[in-house]
């Protein structure tokens, strides 16, 4: 006996026709799925299949007539019945025609050294990709920052306050712990190497050079790029992916202006004065270890300090602090601009911010450090 369901009758003894009827939707989809299941297995070879009483038919209910008849079946089908509506027979052919593709070839195994050959160049033209649009941005920040100087009113002077208490004040108490402990920690390692020799006395010699030339004004954009980068990169990237920037440009601002000027502008300030706070600080914590561990009291130590070490040194560390303070809000800003609008994206920007600043930072100190040392300074 035919099945008499409302969805398909099975084929008699006398037509042996494969009637499919009713509605095919997600509505009855459990239903067609369990009647499809309980179908003998050569229900679907049989010569004719009729489409033609197909009340309503959607993408779930053409997966489960795909699957009953096969991806070649019905496309046969369809290429020969002329009873189907058209948009009915273009949503059954997609299925159809997704459906028959196979699955995707296995890949080849590739020649490992051309594989890391090939990596390779893709960072290296990758790195040159953003080493050319560094040096472009930052024509364009100094190109605005030399036509400002001749429009008063485009200053800002509200949103530079305001990076200058984010940049610069909140940062002072984790500067001068880090500088303090790292002052005391090299006061420490060179009393004990200075000892065996008989010139602990010279421990002050060794924190006032180190903190004065180096690690005053390298700690200090050190944790800039992690905390200033990084910020600037999130605060910016978060407005690009909201179309904020797009909604500044259409209000006829210019976002350089409006966002890059400022931040840059907080950081030439803001970073000498935590550098001149790191050597403060460095140097607080290497006279504690000279006073407590050496016996060298904080009269001597100023004395000392005052007699061995000339402001020359001073002077070199802070002469790099605006350098690297534009480099570290050039670079933050401009991974912001980057980012392409999802949160994915502002996560690897924020990431790639502080490890180019750091990078960045580290170098220009090294190629600085060879140019003193060759001017002999």
């Amino acid at each position: 006996m035919p099945d008499t369901s409302p969805y398909l009758r099975l084929p008699d003894a006398q037509q042996d026709t494969l009637l499919l009827q009713g509605d095919w939707t997600l509505d009855n989809y459990a239903e067609l799925r369990q009647l499809i299941s309980s179908l003998p297995a050569d229900s679907a070879q049989v010569s004719n299949i009729d489409l033609s009483q197909l009340s309503r038919v959607d993408t779930a209910g053409g997966q489960l007539i795909n699957d009953l008849l096969g991806a070649e079946r019905l496309q046969q089908i369809l290429a020969s019945s002329s009873g189907l509506p058209d948009e009915r027979r273009t949503l059954l052919a997609r299925i159809a025609s997704t459906c028959e593709q196979g699955p995707d070839p296995e890949p080849q195994p590739g020649n490992p050294i051309r594989d890391q050959l090939e990596h390779i160049g893709v960072s290296m033209a990758q790195h040159a990709a953003n080493v050319i649009d560094l040096l472009g941005f930052i024509g364009l920040t100094l190109s605005g920052l030399v036509s400002g100087l001749f429009r008063p009113r485009s200053w800002r002077p509200t949103a530079i306050a305001a990076q200058i208490e984010q940049t610069g004040l909140n940062a002072v108490p984790i500067v001068a712990l880090l500088t303090f402990m790292v002052g005391a920690v090299i006061a420490f390692l060179g009393a004990t190497v200075l000892q065996t020799f008989g010139a602990s006395i010279y421990t002050v010699d060794l924190v006032a050079f180190s903190f004065l030339r180096e690690f005053g004004v390298l700690l200090t954009a050190i944790l800039m790029a992690g905390r200033t980068a990084s910020a600037f990169t999130a605060q910016i990237g978060s407005m690009k992916s909201n179309e904020e920037i797009d909604a500044i440009r259409a209000l006829g601002l210019n976002p350089l202006e409006l966002l890059v000027l400022p931040r840059v502008i907080a950081l030439l300030i803001t970073l000498p004065a935590l550098t001149f706070i790191a050597m403060l600080s460095g140097l607080l914590g290497g006279a504690m270890v000279c006073a407590f561990s050496l016996d060298i009291s904080p009269v001597m130590f100023l004395n000392l300090l005052h007699d061995d070490v000339g402001v020359q040194h001073f002077l070199l560390g802070m002469a790099k602090a605006p350098v690297f303070a534009f480099l570290v809000a050039i670079i933050g800003c401009l991974e912001g601009f980057k980012v392409s609008g999802s949160a994915e994206s502002v996560g690897e920007h924020t990431t790639s911010s502080v490890v180019q600043c750091i990078f960045v930072v580290i170098l220009v100190d090294a190629l600085a450090a060879l140019f003193y040392m060759e001017m002999g300074w």
